[in-house]
């Protein structure tokens, strides 16, 4: 423990002293549009709301995946205990671009300070968070520290952390950072059983290890009772004499894969439609202006076009939080992030819970865990394809077949409802007994 305490005052002496460089860095992303243009300053913890009397529990996610897992829990937390004030914070402008429409009433948001010395006292001193409850794999030296110190319980929820970060934490020089910092928590709540063994590993004490449950599958049953929105319920008009499959959360590149089945497709079934939704924005823009340039017609979501003959079966989403209706319009659903080595999947319990039959690449990452259990419970309700032409023959299988599609997407919604109940009461449990009692 006194290395982990040199290891830390070191870090605390170098982000102390590279506070400037940090300054001018933040500025040049927010010209660039990646911090937010007007509130930035809460980036270095000046507060741009006051604090509410009572006690404050601050939740705190990075992006919009973090985010969307901790708002079941944010709003469980204001039903039972409305006496308490919620603060949330996230990293990244996308994410509460997003969120800031999910969010109950009442619930404070700021965009999450710097793990700098002077940023993070500054923040704690402002907002004086009786309880920190942080996403997944936030483990900030600075932060965790300066709550210790201040006798804040601190909990992880859905904790998880990848093969990469786990050897780099697994390190002779920063094990014994990172046991110092895990021996802080009152609550560590991993995201599976496997998540549970790396922490111990990496020592963080036994007691405070909590299996409760993956928060991303309730996701959407928090968002169950959200209306379709209009412009859904006309795409749904748009594309009910077509055959449509979605290709969702594309890592750039991996549109290249996607298109060239979509191209064989086509040959077999000359009335199929795929709708592509990239992980941003403006890569969908990117995507849409080549398929262009190459002569090919495609309808972008962000303009309002219509799939208005029959040569146009790309469907290019340049949009954001609209991916958990958009599955309601396709019943085959192709998860990204998984078709190109180094990339480590993404959540398929959204499509699941849609009732989509769900494909993913072989590339899942930290969500292996997802597509284990879902093909333990059921092997229909998760395809896992290694190859451009087993992605082809998949998809192919499930257009010329509505009795297979059927079943699997029966299997994925049944597999879903199974794996996604009693997950907010365990958290709830678990956060009452380490976090809020005497709260």
């Amino acid at each position: 423990m006194k290395l982990g305490v040199f290891v830390y005052r070191l870090y605390r002496v170098l982000t102390y002293g590279v506070s400037p460089l940090i300054n001018l860095h933040i500025r040049w992303r927010r010209l660039r549009g990646l911090e937010p243009c007007r509130r930035w300053p809460e980036r270095f913890g000046h507060p741009s709301a006051v604090r509410p009397p009572g006690s404050l529990v601050w939740f705190h996610a990075v992006s919009l995946g973090e985010g969307m897992a901790a708002i079941p829990v944010i709003r469980h937390c204001n039903e039972r205990r409305p006496d308490l004030t919620i603060l949330m914070t996230t990293t990244t402008v996308s994410a509460f671009e997003v969120i800031k429409d999910q969010l109950p009433v009442g619930v404070l948001h700021q965009f999450a300070p710097l793990d700098t010395p002077v940023a993070i006292d500054r923040f704690l001193g402002h907002w004086k968070p009786n309880a920190i409850i942080i996403m997944e794999n936030e483990l900030w030296p600075n932060l965790i520290m300066a709550a210790s110190g201040l006798l804040i319980p601190l909990a992880m929820l859905n904790a998880r952390m990848s093969t990469k970060s786990f050897k780099r934490w697994s390190s002779p020089l920063l094990l014994p950072l990172v046991s110092l910092l895990l021996s802080k928590f009152s609550l560590i709540a991993p995201l599976s059983t496997l998540q549970g063994i790396h922490f111990q590993l990496l020592h963080a004490p036994p007691f405070v290890i909590n299996y409760s449950g993956d928060l991303k599958y309730v996701v959407n049953k928090f968002n169950a009772s959200s209306g379709t929105s209009e412009s859904i319920r006309d795409l749904k008009v748009e594309l009910s004499e077509m055959k449509v499959w979605i290709a969702s959360s594309l890592h750039r590149g991996e549109e290249e894969v996607i298109l060239g089945v979509h191209n064989m497709l086509l040959e077999s079934h000359p009335d199929s439609v795929v709708i592509i939704v990239p992980r941003h924005p403006h890569h969908g823009q990117q995507i849409a202006h080549k398929l262009r340039k190459d002569g090919q017609s495609v309808a972008l979501r962000s303009q309002n076009e219509k799939l208005t003959s029959r040569k146009t079966n790309i469907y290019v989403v340049d949009t954001l939080g609209e991916l958990r209706e958009l599955y309601s319009v396709a019943p085959i659903a192709v998860i990204g992030g998984s078709f190109i080595p180094g990339l480590t999947g993404h959540n398929l319990s959204e499509a699941a819970a849609a009732g989509c039959a769900v494909i993913t690449g072989c590339h899942v990452g930290h969500f292996s865990h997802m597509v284990k259990a879902m093909q333990q419970s059921n092997p229909l309700s998760v395809t896992q394809v290694s190859t451009k032409l087993e992605l082809k023959e998949a998809v192919d299988l499930l257009l010329s077949n509505p009795e297979i599609l059927e079943t699997q997407q029966r299997a994925s919604k049944e597999v879903y409802e199974s794996l996604s109940s009693c997950i907010i009461t365990n958290i709830w449990n678990l956060l009452n007994l380490h976090i809020f009692r005497g709260k």
